[in-house]
């Protein structure tokens, strides 16, 4: 069953659609401000892939270096494949790419100081370096899966600030 569509005058404005077709939302007079946002992602290995990772025995190389440098680089490239983001000048950004029981943990964060904020660019980093483990680890498994993409944090600009909570409800650290 789905909704019934709000009647035209009581429509909300679309703000990336304007009589009817895509837009980039103009932010020129929006204040720089410093923005900040952290993303994660997940990358699920079955026993062959983590053995091959552990072990050092992987054929491509070091897949948790190659992630992170991924990672670092997909932040700057998040205009060129989300289609009406801005391309922002990124100032900082550090992608930790971790072994740990659950999987490989992929936090982003990136920084700017810009008239919109940086939650795109954190999620693209942690997604780039999350597919960039698959592709090192193939050969390993196919059955590899990556999970958990979301934001954890993000502060500055209109909005304020946000940070997600864990599956028990408390605010994540």
């Amino acid at each position: 069953m789905s909704a019934a569509a709000p009647s035209p005058e009581n429509a909300p404005e679309l703000t990336h659609f304007r009589d009817g077709q895509p837009r980039m939302v103009d932010v020129t007079d929006k204040a720089a401000t410093t923005r900040t946002a952290t993303a994660e992602a997940w990358v699920v290995l079955p026993p062959e892939a983590r053995a091959a990772l552990e072990a050092g025995t992987n054929p491509k190389g070091d897949p948790l270096t190659v992630a992170r440098l991924a990672g670092l680089a997909g932040s700057k490239r998040t205009a060129d494949l989300i289609l009406l983001c801005h391309p922002i000048p990124v100032t900082g950004a550090d992608v930790q790419v971790t072994l740990e029981a659950a999987g490989v943990r992929i936090a982003a964060t990136v920084k700017t100081t810009a008239p919109t904020g940086v939650e795109m660019e954190a999620l693209t980093a942690a997604s780039v370096a999350a597919l960039n483990v698959y592709d090192m680890l193939k050969a390993a498994s196919k059955a590899i899966e990556i999970t958990g993409l979301r934001l954890l944090s993000k502060t500055g600009g209109k909005s304020g600030d946000y940070r997600a909570e864990d599956r028990q409800g408390q605010p994540i650290s």
